[in-house]
């Protein structure tokens, strides 16, 4: 065997040892450590610069901008009547309302403030898409975690956008709902909102009328935001919706395409939603 070869053979069996000991490590499913994984190229944050879609950080002077702000300060004012709420469930009845953007606009905005960390966490694990608005790969996240029992620690990633950390969905897959519904899934919220309670967690989750998780998710969360685009839901479709978030904290609705007097007549019979915001 030449020098080269025992050179490789000694590099092999070094990385695999030094697997073998951060497996040792990671004696629960989040570890003592709770530092994200890497720091966003300057690169990458320059094309986070030329996302439309993030108003909130790109187009500060907006009409829609301004709607995430006065949605965030609601937002703020909820949590802190008692002891601080930071689970934050964002979904929608249906797939295409804006449930994406608007998780993570309002986690951009929240995360701009100096008094404010967010961590951003990508569940659909179905069609996730706040990597795509943030500019990044949808690498190592949530559905890797879960299942490597690893910390999820190991996923996260410091966007460079204020105090916002991301965790990514992770690899797919074609039929989550027993991952996110298990006792793992339960378990790893509730370490996440004792080590990070002094941030804010925004969970973007799929839409609730097609799938079954987030009927679940709803339930493990502080509170729940449904997005709906104007004229998207019927009353009926509206009313089932909520059916199957009955059990969670809906502390509001966010309406998008929709002008504010078409939104609150159209709905105007489901008063106990809260407050009404639209874009």
């Amino acid at each position: 065997m030449s020098r080269i070869e025992e050179a490789l053979k000694k590099a092999s069996q070094a990385r695999k040892e030094g697997a073998s000991k951060a497996e040792e490590q990671t004696a629960s499913p989040l570890a003592a450590s709770s530092m994200p994984r890497s720091q966003v190229s300057q690169e990458i944050l320059d094309r986070v610069r030329d996302q439309h879609m993030l108003v909130s950080m790109n187009d500060m002077c907006s009409p829609a901008a301004e709607e995430f702000r006065k949605l965030k300060q609601s937002l703020v004012r909820m949590t802190k009547k008692e002891n601080f709420q930071n689970t934050i469930l964002i979904t929608s009845g249906t797939s295409g309302e804006g449930k994406s953007v608007t998780s993570t606009n309002l986690a951009i905005s929240l995360a701009q403030e100096f008094d404010h960390t967010v961590l951003l966490i990508d569940a659909d694990l179905r069609r996730p898409s706040c990597h795509e608005l943030l500019c990044l790969e949808n690498t190592y996240g949530l559905s890797d975690c879960l299942l490597e029992g690893r910390d999820v620690s190991q996923g996260m990633i410091k966007t460079g956008i204020g105090k916002l950390t991301f965790l990514p969905a992770g690899s797919p897959m074609a039929n989550p709902a027993e991952l996110l519904a298990s006792k793992r899934m339960e378990l790893v919220l509730k370490e996440m909102k004792s080590r990070y309670s002094d941030r804010y967690i925004i969970i973007d989750s799929p839409p609730v009328l097609p799938f079954a998780e987030t009927r679940t998710l709803s339930r493990l969360v502080d509170m729940t935001i449904l997005v709906i685009q104007d004229g998207r839901l019927s009353k009926y479709e509206l009313r089932e919706t909520l059916e199957a978030l009955s059990g969670a904290h809906v502390a509001g609705a966010v309406y998008t395409q929709a002008s504010s007097s078409s939104s609150k007549s159209r709905y105007s019979g489901y008063g106990h939603y809260g407050n009404y915001y639209g874009y």
